[in-house]
């Protein structure tokens, strides 16, 4: 089992921890500062305001009797005020009656005004706070106060604050390291625990392990008893299955054996068949042909006819125990599986069938260089049976037509032999490659029906399947894969 790429469970949890705890600690802390600026800036423009009425009042005199003096005197408590950079009493006509500058930097603007229908009014300019108040004395305006105050008691407020939320935050993480310490224990190793178990039983295959619930508790205790019980159920499930092994194993040998028994029994059947069986039939038909020689021309007609019917049924027992000796020679001997051309294979098959009727006309339609990987003694068979097949079942036709090729069917290279000639009914196609079973009449076309079954027997072999298509008097084609 791989480990994590990026740590173990308790490392993550402790990053996780003090993530969480570092963020919410920076937006506390950024709500609170932005709060407290947003009201330290609403006080210095109300403290203005006041200074500045407080100003424009004690000059409307100095204003009433043109004294200047006076006015500057009255602005000269602004001294007393370090944020105060500048101030100044304006004329009702907006020209400065008298200035006061903390330092000779300072600027006075020439005329400021007021947004109509408003007594105030304050801007930002740069890094300092304007503010300008209308005088008014018996509801007439006698002229306006300028006052600039600089943001240093913000600068030092935001340098307070900073600092404060700097300390807060290295001693927050601290206590949330430790409590992620405490979480390590009671969390992140029982989990360490049980996946330390997990790779154990993965690697090991051995599912007698238990987790040890020692320190987990709530719902990481439910997961270990659990992941415990499923841990039972697996070692008694696969208990279970090596008893089902073992017995199939024994099953498997027993069946074996039997298997090898009825293959001995059927080997001596075959011989039984091939020795026993053939020398009475051989016996029949050799009487019953002595018969007709001495005796044949004393017998009437019938007797005649019923010795032929004699003679004709024991050679065809004969051809019988044949096919039924090869069908289980092809059940039973050794493959030896190596490349194979098909196609001059088919060649040779149909230059041997055309040698047995001359006269008949055949179209031999054969695809070159199709290979195959199999075993060529019995894949000749499979050509043998079913191009013998295709002449049988033409023979009826003047002329006929025989295939042979290779053809994509369902995704998989199939070789087929096709033919134009008798056919079958398609309803009856599931008895083709039954042994003994035939859908025409021997007196129609002559054979034991053991061919397809063979075929079929070989092609089973093969790792491959047989199937046929075809309709009456339209031909058929038989396909097989390897």
């Amino acid at each position: 089992m791989a480990t994590g790429r990026k740590g173990s469970i308790a490392k993550r949890l402790t990053r996780m921890n003090m993530l969480v705890s570092a963020t919410v600690l920076l937006l506390a802390c950024t709500g609170f500062v932005a709060y407290d600026l947003a009201t330290f800036q609403a006080t210095l423009v109300r403290n203005l305001s006041i200074q500045a009425q407080v100003a424009g009042s004690n000059s409307v005199s100095a204003l009433t009797f043109d004294d200047p003096s006076a006015a500057e005197r009255t602005l000269s408590a602004f001294h007393l005020a370090p944020n105060i950079v500048s101030a100044c009493i304006y004329g009702p006509d907006g020209k400065a009656f008298a200035t006061y500058r903390r330092d000779s930097s300072a600027r006075i603007p020439s005329n400021p005004q007021i947004v109509a229908g408003e007594e105030e009014n304050h801007w930002r300019e740069h890094d300092d706070l304007m503010l300008v108040h209308e005088i008014v004395f018996q509801g007439q305006r006698a002229g306006f106060v300028f006052i600039q105050s600089d943001e240093q008691n913000l600068i030092e407020r935001m340098k307070h604050y900073f600092t404060i939320a700097l300390a807060v935050l290295v001693l927050s993480l601290i206590v949330a390291l430790l409590l992620s310490h405490f979480a390590r224990r009671s969390i992140a190793e029982p989990v360490a625990q049980l996946a330390r178990v997990a790779r154990t039983v993965s690697q090991e295959k051995n599912y007698a392990i238990r987790a040890v619930r020692e320190k987990a508790e709530g719902e990481l205790a439910e997961l270990v008893e659990t992941f415990n019980e499923m841990l039972e159920q697996i070692e008694e499930r696969d208990h279970s299955l090596r008893t089902a092994h073992n017995e199939l194993e024994r099953r498997v040998e027993q069946r074996t054996g039997e298997l090898a028994a009825a293959n001995k029994e059927l080997e001596s059947f075959s011989y039984s068949v091939s020795h026993d069986l053939r020398s009475p039939l051989r016996s029949i038909d050799g009487f019953s042909q002595a018969l007709l020689d001495d005796y044949g021309d004393t017998l009437d007609t019938v007797s005649h006819e019923h010795l032929k019917r004699i003679r004709a049924a024991t050679q065809k027992m004969g051809l019988l125990i044949d096919d039924l000796l090869n069908l289980s020679k092809v059940t039973r001997s050794p493959m030896q599986r190596e490349a194979v051309d098909l196609s001059s294979m088919a060649q040779s098959v149909a230059a041997e069938l055309a040698k047995q009727d001359g006269q008949r006309q055949i179209e031999w339609v054969i695809e070159s260089n199709v290979q195959a990987h199999g075993d060529s003694r019995l894949l000749q068979i499979v050509l043998d049976n079913l191009f013998g097949n295709a002449w049988k079942y033409t023979s009826k036709h003047q002329s006929a037509r025989i295939e042979f090729g290779l053809k994509r069917q369902n995704g998989s290279s199939a070789y087929f032999v096709k033919d134009d000639g008798a056919g079958f009914d398609p309803e009856y196609s599931a008895r083709l490659f039954g042994a003994f079973q035939r859908l025409h009449g021997a007196a129609e076309f002559p054979g034991t029906g053991i061919g397809l079954a063979t075929v079929q027997r070989i092609v089973l072999r093969h790792g491959g399947r047989v199937w046929a298509e075809g309709a009456v008097e339209q031909g058929a084609t038989f396909y097989f894969t390897l």
